[in-house]
């Protein structure tokens, strides 16, 4: 009997704790998905409406790229790193994923005026960024923070970057790709 109430109580302290750990104010706290864990699927719509499902990639790299804004300084530099980049990512066996909370006429318009031919994703109510631990409030407006994350050909998270520098974050992952198989390429010390 003291097992069983002693388990019970164990239990409920691991489920408040847990609770209190993901709800502050009110809100649901982010947890950032980290190496080794299954990436969070989404769909959501692209620049040209049609519905992007992460699990459709399965057997590829995907880089997930979160940005504040579309045509915004760093999100076009950013941006621009990537499609200039984009043969090398398809030799790579990588597809380019670019999110934020924009609407998908905001993203054609930018596709537009910036040539970029890779998939930007409309993630509006917010849901997807937050479960990567990247929606952040500047001044009053929610927006994505600038995370990526590459996913490998299984659907787990294979590297995460934070707080990345727009004009670097391209090259930065184009680094660690494999050319072949699936074991990222370890930066030279």
């Amino acid at each position: 009997m003291k097992k069983s109430v002693i388990f019970t109580f164990a239990a409920v302290v691991a489920f408040a704790a847990a609770f209190v750990a993901t709800h502050v104010n009110g809100q649901t706290a982010q947890v950032m998905p980290e190496v080794g864990q299954v990436a969070p699927d989404f769909t959501l719509p692209s620049q040209d409406g049609s519905p992007v499902s992460l699990k459709s990639f399965r057997g590829q790299w995907v880089v997930v790229y979160f940005y504040p804004r579309d045509m915004t300084t760093g999100c076009t530099i950013e941006a621009h790193k990537f499609q200039d980049s984009l043969k090398d990512f398809e030799a790579k066996h990588a597809v380019i994923l670019g999110v934020s909370v924009d609407s998908t006429a905001s993203h054609q318009q930018f596709c537009t005026k910036d040539s970029l031919t890779f998939r930007l994703l409309s993630d509006t109510d917010h849901r997807v960024v937050s479960e990567y631990g990247s929606l952040v409030d500047h001044n009053g407006t929610s927006m994505a923070s600038r995370n990526t994350f590459l996913v490998d050909p299984k659907g787990k998270v294979a590297k995460v970057w934070v707080k990345v520098n727009p004009t670097n974050s391209a090259s930065d992952v184009l680094s660690v790709l494999p050319n072949k198989g699936n074991k990222l390429v370890e930066p030279a010390s």
